[in-house]
């Protein structure tokens, strides 16, 4: 190894003292004049060098130790399939988010958080019976995306509601109550158990991908204002999953059709 880095030290050296014109003792700027590659196959023959090995196993056992460490148990195993329009999983983490996230929010602003929005699509993994440890928290959400609350009016409420009727998938919601009739028309539409006030603004907690309009969420755009918490979603879920010993969550009655 030691020979390896010696060689490439060189290599830098004399290639910045080539970098000379020899007759006016000035710097002539680089330039790429060739390009090569070949293909180097990974075959069992193979063998591991030794010295690399050595050099990365006390960072591979320590990322290995943190991420089987245990957090909480779940009594069932939870799965973004099990029900059309609402499931166990999703009330969790939008229950989660609203949790961790509101005094963070209020500390900062003197204000609450009325009602969560996540996106299906987002919930990468189910969470199997059993312990639950930081890896759980990295397979549901792998993603590096941090949550931030949107300042709504009431009529921008209103054309989330409208996108949750169309979407036909169980987004995960809290602090709001959605009933759709069977030709997916929106029957109750509530935000804390209050019918929208098309002047008033609401807060609604979601992550910083879905505020630019991912999953088609463009009722986002037309914002009073975005407020960062400096709080990657994975880590609400981590610090949600301390807090609690048994995470039980069920289906409810907040987004449903009847």
């Amino acid at each position: 190894m030691k020979n390896i880095l010696f060689i490439l030290y060189g290599i830098v050296i004399f290639s910045f003292s080539g970098c000379k014109d020899q007759n006016k003792n000035t710097k002539v700027p680089l330039a790429v004049s060739k390009i090569e590659g070949k293909q180097l196959s990974i075959e069992k023959s193979l063998t591991e060098d030794e010295e690399i090995k050595t050099f990365v196993a006390p960072y591979r056992n320590r990322i290995k130790d943190e991420m089987n460490k245990v957090l909480s148990y779940v009594p069932n195993t939870l799965s973004k399939f099990d029900r059309e329009y609402n499931t166990a999983i999703g009330n969790m983490m939008a229950d989660a988010l609203l949790e961790i996230t509101n005094p963070v929010f209020h500390q900062r602003t003197g204000k609450n958080i009325d009602a969560v929005l996540l996106n299906h699509g987002g919930i990468r993994s189910s969470i199997n019976r059993g312990d639950i440890t930081t890896k759980t928290a990295y397979n549901i959400m792998p993603f590096e995306n941090e949550a931030v609350v949107i300042e709504l009016k009431g009529t921008q409420v209103l054309k989330m509601f409208e996108y949750l009727s169309k979407s036909e998938v169980a987004h995960p919601v809290a602090g709001m109550q959605l009933t759709l009739t069977e030709d997916n028309q929106i029957k109750t539409g509530r935000i804390q158990g209050k019918k929208v006030d098309l002047n008033k603004s609401y807060f609604i907690v979601t992550n910083d991908y879905l505020m630019d309009g991912g999953d088609h969420m463009n009722f986002f755009a037309i914002r009073e204002s975005e407020t960062y918490l400096d709080y990657k979603l994975r880590n609400v879920f981590i610090d949600y999953f301390k807090k609690h010993d048994t995470i039980n969550p069920v289906r409810d009655e907040r987004f449903i059709k009847q």
